[in-house]
C-alpha cells in the first residue's frame, strides 16, 4: 500500500474553531518574549553579605569585606554603621560616619543619621548628637519622623537636662507613640517623676498615639515621686485601656506598690495577675524584704513551691531579707541552695552573703566567703570592713582599709564613713583624723553632714569634746539632730556640762523630729536631778506622731528565732528568758557590781 493511498483512505476530524482562531492569533500576534535575567550589581550582593555578617557576629569579616569593595553606595555606608551600633561598637559606628563624610561625596540618608544618633546615644555624647542635629538641618531632613525621634531619645539619654529634648519634641509635627514614650521616659530616668507623668496626661488628652510601653514609664514615674494614688489612677486607665493582661505593664504596676510602700495593694494585684514570671515574684520578694522579712521568706518558698527557679536577683533579695532576721541557719539554706544552684562566685551574691552573714553574727564565715571570691569589688571590701567594725573589731576594719587601698581599689564615700565608725569604736582618734584628711586631699571627696557627723562622734567618743564643737562651728553646713545628738552624747559621757546645755539648746531650736533625742534629753535633765524639764521632754515626745521604737534583742536556739524588749512578758520563751536574768544578777551580786545610773535612760513610754 502506497502513501498516497493510505492518505486517502484515513478519515480526517475537523479542527474546533475556537483552536483555529487562537492558532490564528497566534500566528499574526507572536507572543512577548520574557525579559533577560540582569543580574544584581556586585555592590548590593556584598552589602547584604555585610549585613549577614554581622548579624552573625563576624565584625572582622564583615570590615574587611568593606574595605575591598570599589563602589560603596549611602546604602553600604548605612550598612557599617547600624551593623557596628547593633553590635555595641558604636565608637566605631561613629568612626566609620566620619570616615563618609570626610573622604567621600555619599550624601547620608535618614536611615543613616538615624543610626548615626544611635551610635551617639551609646557613647553617651550629645555633643556628637548635636554636630549630627546640625546635619540633619543642613540636609533638610527635620521632618522625617524617623530622624527626629532619633534626635530626642540622645537629647533625653545624654543631656544634664530635658531642654533639647523639649525643643526638638516640640518641633515634631506628627507626633507618634515612640515619640511621647521617649519624653516621657527622659523625665523619668533625669528624676523628674512629675513632669513625666504631666507629658503623659498631655498625651492622654491630646489622644496622642500610646503604647503599653508609655503606660510602663508612667507607672515608673509614679513610684519615683512615691505617689501611690497617682498610681492607682494609671492602674484603673491600664484597665480602661485593656492593658491589665499585659505582663510588663502589670509588673511595673506591682512594682510601684512595693516602691510605695503599700504592700497591700501590691499583694492583691500579685493575685489578681492572670500570670506571672521570675520578675512578678522577684518584686513582691524585694518589695517585703525591708518592711516584712518573713513576708518575703515566705514568698520565696511560694516561688519554689509553684516550680519558677529562682535567679541572681531572687537570691540577693532574699539574702537581705534574711540578714534583716539576723536568722543565720535561714541564711546557711539560702547559700546551700545558691551553691546547688551553680551560683557560687557570682559577685552581687557574694557581697550579699557578706553582709548576711556579719549581721548574722558570723563574721568568720563572711570573712571565708571574702578569702574565697575569685573578684572583689569595693562594695566587697567596704561590706568587710562594716562588719568587723559592728562586731566591735576597730583594728581589724582599718586593717582591712589599708589593704583595699594597697590593692588599688578607690574608697568612696561609704567606705570613708565605715572606716571612721571603725576607728570611732575602737578609739584610734589620730588615725581616724588621718583617714579625713587623706579624703579630702588625696580622693577629692566633698565631706557630708553624715561624715563630719561621724567625725564629732570619733572627737567626742575619745573625750576631746572641745575639739568637736570646734569642728562644728566650723562646718560648711548647719549641722542636724544627728550631729548635734552625738556632741551632746559626748557632753554627758565626759562630764561638759557647759557645752552639753548649749548642745540642748541648739537641739532644741531645731524641734527635734527624731523620738530618741527627746529620750536623751529627759535622761540628761533627770541626771541633774531636774524633773520638771525631764518631764517637758517627755510630753514632748507624746505630742509626736512617732514613738522611738523599743531595742529588741534576738537569739537564735535550735534554729528557731526569738526576739523581746526590755520588759516583755509576752511568750513561752520568756519563762526561760527570766531564770536566765536571775543568774545573771545573782552573778553581779556576788561580784559587788554597781550600776551607773547616770546612762538609765527614763523613757516612761515604753519602760526601756
Amino acid at each position: 500500500m502506497n502513501a498516497r493511498k493510505l492518505v486517502s483512505q484515513t478519515h480526517c476530524t475537523q479542527i474546533p474553531q475556537t483552536i483555529r482562531n487562537s492558532l490564528l492569533c497566534a500566528a499574526i500576534d507572536p507572543p512577548h518574549s520574557n525579559p533577560p535575567f540582569v543580574p544584581k550589581p556586585p555592590s548590593i550582593l556584598a552589602t547584604g553579605l555585610l549585613k549577614s555578617y554581622f548579624e552573625r557576629g563576624l565584625i572582622r569579616e564583615a570590615r574587611t569585606l568593606f574595605d575591598e569593595m570599589p563602589d560603596r553606595d549611602v546604602v553600604t555606608w548605612t550598612t557599617m554603621i547600624s551593623g557596628y551600633t547593633s553590635c555595641n561598637l558604636h565608637g566605631r559606628a561613629w568612626f566609620v560616619f566620619c570616615e563618609m563624610m570626610r573622604y567621600t561625596d555619599v550624601r547620608p540618608n535618614e536611615f543613616t543619621l538615624s543610626s548615626t544618633l544611635k551610635a551617639c546615644k551609646g557613647i553617651n555624647s550629645s555633643s556628637r548628637g548635636a554636630l549630627v542635629h546640625g546635619l540633619v538641618l543642613k540636609q533638610g531632613m527635620s521632618g522625617s519622623l524617623y530622624v527626629s525621634n532619633a534626635l530626642l531619645d540622645v537629647y533625653a539619654t545624654c543631656c544634664v537636662n530635658m531642654d533639647e529634648a523639649s525643643a526638638v519634641f516640640h518641633e515634631i509635627r506628627g507626633k507618634n507613640d515612640v515619640s511621647w514614650t521617649t519624653l516621657i521616659a527622659g523625665y523619668t530616668h533625669c528624676g523628674d517623676g512629675y513632669m513625666a507623668l504631666n507629658v503623659f496626661r498631655r498625651m492622654l488628652s491630646e489622644e496622642g498615639e500610646s503604647n503599653p510601653f508609655s503606660f510602663s514609664i508612667a507607672v515608673r514615674a509614679c513610684a519615683s515621686v512615691h505617689s501611690c494614688t497617682c498610681g492607682k489612677q494609671l492602674h484603673a486607665a491600664i484597665v480602661k485601656h485593656g492593658l491589665d493582661f499585659n505582663l510588663p505593664v502589670m509588673n511595673s504596676i506591682l512594682d510601684m506598690y512595693c516602691k510605695c510602700s503599700s504592700l497591700n495593694d501590691a499583694k492583691q494585684c500579685f493575685h489578681e495577675m492572670t500570670q506571672r514570671d521570675s520578675i512578678t515574684w522577684n518584686t513582691l520578694i524585694a518589695g517585703y524584704e525591708k518592711s516584712d522579712p518573713y513576708e518575703s521568706i515566705s514568698t520565696y518558698s511560694s516561688m519554689e513551691s509553684e516550680g519558677l527557679s529562682p535567679n541572681c536577683f531572687t537570691f540577693s533579695s532574699i539574702i537581705a531579707a534574711v540578714a534583716n532576721l539576723a536568722i543565720l541557719s535561714c541564711g546557711e539554706q539560702i547559700h546551700g541552695r545558691i551553691i546547688k544552684r551553680g551560683l557560687r562566685g557570682n559577685l552581687e551574691l557574694d557581697n550579699a552573703l557578706i553582709d548576711m552573714y556579719a549581721k548574722s553574727g558570723n563574721i568568720v564565715s563572711a570573712r571565708r566567703i571574702f578569702d574565697e571570691m575569685p573578684k572583689k569589688n569595693l562594695v566587697s571590701w567596704t561590706s568587710m570592713m562594716i562588719g568587723y567594725g559592728s562586731h566591735g573589731y576597730g583594728n581589724e576594719a582599718v586593717d582591712f582599709f589599708e589593704e583595699m587601698v594597697k590593692f588599688r581599689v578607690r574608697p568612696d564615700r561609704i567606705a570613708f564613713v565605715a572606716v571612721l565608725n571603725a576607728c570611732s569604736h575602737a578609739g584610734l582618734v589620730d588615725k581616724g583624723l588621718r583617714y579625713f584628711i587623706s579624703m579630702v586631699g588625696d580622693y577629692n571627696i566633698t565631706p557630708d553632714l553624715e561624715i563630719f557627723g561621724s567625725l564629732v562622734d570619733l572627737l567626742g567618743r575619745a573625750g576631746r569634746v572641745e575639739e568637736a564643737f570646734n569642728l562644728i562651728e566650723s562646718m560648711p553646713f548647719d549641722p542636724d539632730e544627728s550631729v548635734w545628738g552625738a556632741f551632746l552624747g559626748a557632753c554627758k559621757a565626759h562630764n561638759h556640762p557647759d557645752l552639753g546645755k548649749l548642745a540642748i539648746r541648739k537641739v532644741l531650736a531645731l524641734k527635734p523630729k527624731i523620738a530618741a533625742t527627746y529620750v536623751v534629753l529627759s535622761n540628761i535633765y533627770a541626771a541633774d536631778g531636774k524633773w520638771g524639764d525631764s518631764a517637758k521632754m517627755r510630753k514632748l515626745m507624746r505630742r509626736m506622731a512617732t514613738k522611738k521604737e523599743a531595742g529588741r534583742s534576738s537569739v537564735e536556739i535550735k534554729n528557731q528565732n526569738y526576739s523581746f524588749v526590755a520588759g516583755d512578758k509576752m511568750g513561752s520563751h520568756m519563762d526561760c528568758v527570766g531564770e536566765v536574768v536571775k543568774i545573771l544578777v545573782e552573778h553581779m551580786t556576788d561580784t559587788r557590781y554597781v550600776p551607773d545610773l547616770g546612762f538609765f535612760i527614763h523613757d516612761l513610754e515604753d519602760g526601756t
